[in-house]
């Protein structure tokens, strides 16, 4: 799995680093998304994905094919 966000979409929702912190925040200036992690453990997977769906702005990409 490899996970890309989109800062320019981003509009500060942050249901992302609600659903999982460990793999998204929000940047304190502005809000907007922060990706700590490029290619999250397996066990993240399903919460990844939540928070892929979740995103209002649709500015989280998830590519489950991705080794």
């Amino acid at each position: 799995m490899k996970i890309t966000v989109d800062r320019d979409r981003c509009v500060g929702a942050g249901l992302c680093a609600m659903t999982v912190g460990e793999v998204f925040e929000q940047h304190e200036d502005d809000g907007c998304v922060v990706l700590r992690v490029t290619e999250p453990p397996e066990h993240l997977t399903e919460a990844v994905e939540e928070a892929e769906q979740l995103c209002p702005s649709l500015a989280i990409t998830v590519d489950s094919t991705a080794p």
